[in-house]
């Protein structure tokens, strides 16, 4: 009898060897190609990271020293000393924050009602909503700069980001984002709330947006990289350095000879390495949210 199991059980041992051998060969291969890609995809920004460390002649031999002999650590401190670098990061800040603020807002109020409410033509308003994603920004700048040169406010932070509060432009996305997650939400939270008396507006604030934490926090990374980096909007509708954003104050710093023409790259790098701190910092503190978020959405791919 035991000679009968022990036979029986080899072969099965064997199979079940054979496949542990080859899903540990499966993840190493997996995790050399994710090692891989991420050295090809880091060494870039470990490029930028080096070269702001060196002097300006220094990036331009060849072959190129990913080390610095003596790191420069003074050349992000110049870079406050050449250009207005602290005016520029004041109206970066104050433009995202009121931008994005704005936009998360409006968009998700304008998702809360095609996500909970019933009415006519909600679909057909949620698909102009979409259908406004396909024009190309270029088709609405020369309006809105003619509305905004009545108003008087070419020159000024004001187009920047007062119409993201009315969820104008980008806030199209993010009211698709955020209605995909509320439709996910069990109705039968509205109903028991509105049994107890409440408001549309206390069930808004008081149980849909508390569990849409990860919905939030990916619209907010969404719409803080797209006014953090945004270069066009500041270009089109400011005149003056005092009122450039960091994407437009970089350009600047680099048109702009500050010292008899000197070589700037390593200025320009050190500024821009400044510039992407804010959006490192914003991702790893969200990211846990912002996983949750594009799953449990529905936005893949």
């Amino acid at each position: 009898m035991v000679v009968v199991t022990d036979r029986a059980a080899g072969p099965a041992a064997g199979v079940r060897g054979t496949a542990t051998s080859r899903v540990r060969v499966d993840r190493l291969v997996l995790y050399v190609i994710a090692i891989a890609l991420v050295v090809a995809l880091t060494w870039p920004f470990f490029w930028a990271v080096s070269s702001s460390l060196k002097d300006a002649g220094e990036i331009y031999i060849r072959p190129p020293r990913w080390i610095p002999d003596e790191p420069r650590f003074f050349n992000y401190v110049e870079v406050w000393q050449v250009v207005p670098f602290g005016r520029f990061l004041w109206n970066s800040v104050l433009v995202t924050v009121l931008s994005m603020v704005g936009q998360v807002l409006s968009s998700t109020a304008v998702a809360y009602g095609f996500a909970r409410f019933r009415f006519p033509g909600r679909g057909l308003l949620f698909g102009l909503a979409l259908a406004t994603l396909m024009l190309p920004r270029e088709v609405t700048i020369i309006p809105l700069y003619l509305m905004f040169r009545e108003i008087g406010w070419i020159d000024t932070l004001y187009p920047l980001w007062v119409p993201y509060w009315f969820a104008a432009g980008a806030g199209a996305f993010t009211i698709f984002l955020m209605r995909q997650f509320f439709m996910t939400i069990p109705y039968e939270y509205d109903q028991a709330a509105q049994l107890d008396g409440a408001s549309s507006w206390w069930i808004f604030w008081r149980i849909i947006l508390p569990l849409a934490k990860p919905a939030l926090a990916t619209a907010i990374i969404f719409a803080f990289l797209a006014h953090w980096n945004d270069f066009w909007g500041p270009l089109i509708f400011l005149n003056s350095p005092e009122n450039f954003t960091l994407p437009l104050g970089l350009r600047w710093l680099q048109s702009t000879p500050a010292d008899l023409g000197r070589p700037k790259e390593h200025l320009l790098l050190a500024a821009a390495i400044m510039a992407t701190m804010p959006i490192l910092t914003i991702y790893f503190c969200a990211q846990k949210y912002f996983v949750q978020g594009i799953v449990m959405s529905g936005i893949k791919g």
